[in-house]
């Protein structure tokens, strides 16, 4: 996937190709044994389904065109992805997407070919590539995604996908401005305190960064820190003390009910 996303930033001003296409699906799955299809479009007789994964109730979201009619379907989809498109550029990575998925040309991999057709369009609408955690956002919205997507498939209307899916792009952008933050201060903070803080420290802090912008639910107790660096209850509360000290910790809470959060500006 991280081969993919370069490729695709890397030649996102160039026009979409089956070959392009091809080369991406390739790259998704050059080290899988059971894609019978690689590198080019589904072949198999069978109808190609988005189904519930409920053993319960399973549900057929919609089926896509049959294989005999993908490279038709794609050759239409590719001279309408290079075109010239006026009007919104989010309504534009929307409608994309949506029909894109819908014929669902590959075997699998689809969802994320899908998703990085919208940032290709979206980053020539820009002029530059842009960096958005669409995946990381449908993945908590994935059960309004497929409402919306069938929804769309069953009546043809596309306006409330393009709003649900405009919303989509929004929120992934925000949270990869976010995260983009939240790795620049995290190299600020550590700069700083280098040669400064002890290893237990120092470790501590990375585990505290690798939980992301949220950090720890609840935030750091001493219980936690000793659990992480495996020390005595009053070596935690020097080291802790000084981290505060130093501006890379906030505390709040008294007692049992301490606890600390990254000083992040």
């Amino acid at each position: 996937m991280a081969e993919l996303l370069c490729d695709v930033y890397q030649t996102y001003d160039q026009p979409l190709t089956h070959e392009m296409l091809w080369r991406w699906h390739r790259m998704l799955f050059d080290d899988v044994s059971n894609i019978e299809d690689l590198g080019k479009y589904r072949s198999h007789p069978e109808p190609m389904q988005i189904v519930s994964h409920r053993l319960d109730s399973a549900k057929v979201f919609f089926e896509a065109p049959p294989s005999a009619k993908v490279l038709h379907e794609m050759t239409a989809f590719i001279k309408w992805f290079n075109e010239k498109k006026d009007g919104s550029l989010l309504g534009s990575g929307a409608i994309a997407h949506v029909y894109f998925e819908t014929i669902h040309p590959f075997e699998d991999g689809n969802g994320r070919i899908g998703r990085v057709l919208v940032e290709k369009i979206l980053s020539q609408g820009i002029g530059q590539p842009i960096l958005i955690a669409i995946s990381k956002t449908l993945e908590k919205e994935k059960k309004e995604y497929y409402s919306a997507f069938e929804k769309c498939n069953r009546s043809l209307n596309a306006q409330s996908w393009v709003e649900f899916f405009a919303s989509i792009i929004l929120e992934a952008h925000e949270e990869a401005m976010g995260l983009l933050y939240f790795i620049i201060e995290k190299s600020k903070m550590l700069n700083a305190l280098s040669g400064q803080i002890n290893e237990r420290q120092t470790k501590v802090l990375l585990r505290m960064f690798a939980e992301g912008p949220k950090g720890f639910k609840g935030g750091l107790s001493a219980e936690k820190y000793i659990s992480i660096t495996k020390t005595t209850r009053a070596t935690a509360t020097r080291d802790l003390a000084d981290l505060v000290n130093k501006g890379a910790l906030v505390k709040s809470g008294e007692l049992r009910h301490t606890r600390y959060r990254l000083n992040l500006k």
